[in-house]
């Protein structure tokens, strides 16, 4: 199936100009798929025989439909797969069958059934990629000169009309489908970049509130418990004192609650975001592995790295391509003693520029530092135009409960 067969069509867009640009291209192959097989209807005005009249214009309906089924479902992301290929299944059958119901409508006066060739042709592009549109085109040309032949036509007018009309049409109707593919592509990464924005807003405040007054905190707490602690003085002091240390202790808390939950990062959301961003700029962008199966805590330290990376990709090459691979090794190897594996978080791309080879690792010193002090590590390497970051951090070794340990 072609790519544009699966753009988002039927999703309502929230910028208006993008409704109208939908709407306008609906109508634009609404239209060009109507006319351009509302042509073989001109054979019909030139036929003088009634039965082939109604046999022809059974054929050129029964095309009518099928086309009209097979683009709508084509456009239209929440038709079942099986829908589509029965109306994909329909349309070649009732081309087929044209050939012998349109094929003698006013043979040698009209290329009636050039013309439904022509309508296939056009709409091809919407159905499949390029190179089967050639082999529709060839097939359908063929066909068309051949019924031309047999019922006393112009075989070159027929190639004309269903090889060069038809290419024509084809590219006709894919043109403002390709504009509607880049409209969505764009919006799509506009929406990414600010789910990725926020995400790194969120990130940068938890590490601020937990620097700043996390350390106040603490420190208001152990000097409260230094005064509690000392052997003489007032107790109203000591008892104020206390009240302090509690109070801290508690805020102390909740300030780290509130940090985890800015903190907690879903990896298979980041994941997303960023394939989105590479798709849309144009960069082939395939995900190997299960972001959701890594852990929280690790996930919030492995996700900046990802958006580093994927920054760096944008920014300091020229990449046709990039390959994101997520995964849990399990307990063993180089593991550590305390740690029931490790998560990698690997990104390669091609399109290096040489003369700023180093532009890529410069912005993940930081990010290395808390990895290591997590652990874990970061390693950047060029392979010729392709550039590797792979990211690590130890899986922390869930200890199962004693037997019996809730036992009264």
């Amino acid at each position: 199936m072609n790519t544009v067969a699966a753009l988002p069509w039927a999703a309502a867009p929230r910028d208006r100009r993008l409704g109208r640009a939908r709407a306008l291209v609906l109508v634009w192959l609404a239209t060009t798929v109507c006319t351009s097989l509302v042509m073989p209807g001109l054979g019909l005005a030139d036929e003088p025989r009634p039965l082939w009249v109604a046999l022809g214009a059974l054929g050129i309906v029964a095309v009518t439909v099928a086309s009209a089924g097979a683009v709508h479902g084509a456009v239209t992301p929440w038709t079942p797969a099986g829908t589509r290929r029965a109306w994909t299944l329909a349309l070649v059958l009732t081309t087929v069958a044209s050939v012998a119901l349109v094929g003698p409508v006013a043979g040698g006066r009209w290329a009636t059934w050039a013309w439904v060739g022509a309508g296939v042709v056009g709409i091809a592009p919407l159905l499949v990629t390029w190179r089967w549109v050639v082999v529709v085109a060839s097939v359908c040309a063929a066909v068309s000169v051949v019924v031309a032949g047999a019922v006393g036509g112009s075989p070159v007018q027929a190639l004309v009309v269903t090889g060069g009309i038809g290419l024509f049409v084809a590219a006709v109707n894919w043109a403002p489908v390709w504009m509607w593919a880049l409209l969505l592509d764009a919006d799509a990464g506009r929406d990414a970049r600010a789910r990725l924005a926020a995400g790194e807003e969120r990130l940068r405040f938890a590490r601020d509130v937990h620097d700043l007054l996390g350390h106040s905190l603490t420190v208001i707490a152990l000097k409260a418990e230094l005064v509690v602690r000392l052997p003489a003085g007032d107790p109203a002091v000591r008892d104020e004192a206390a009240q302090i240390q509690r109070l801290a202790t508690t805020a102390l808390a909740e300030v780290r609650q509130a940090v985890h939950a800015y903190r907690s990062v879903d990896l298979h959301e980041e994941v997303a975001a960023v394939r989105q961003v590479l798709d849309s700029v144009g960069v082939r962008c395939t995900v190997v592995g299960e972001a959701a199966d890594v852990p929280p805590d690790i996930a919030a330290r492995l996700a900046p790295v990802l958006r580093e990376a994927v920054t760096n990709v944008l920014r300091h090459s020229r990449a046709t391509w990039c390959r994101v691979e997520v995964r849990v090794d399990p307990e063993g190897g180089a593991a550590a003693a305390s740690a029931s594996g490790f998560a990698t978080l690997t990104v390669r791309n091609d399109g290096v520029d040489t003369r700023v080879a180093d532009a890529h690792s410069s912005g993940l010193d930081g990010l290395a530092a808390r990895l290591a002090d997590a652990g874990g590590s970061l390693r950047v390497e060029r392979l010729g135009d392709e550039f590797l970051l792979r990211a690590s951090v130890p899986v922390p070794r869930v200890v199962p409960a004693a037997p019996g340990a809730d036992a009264p």
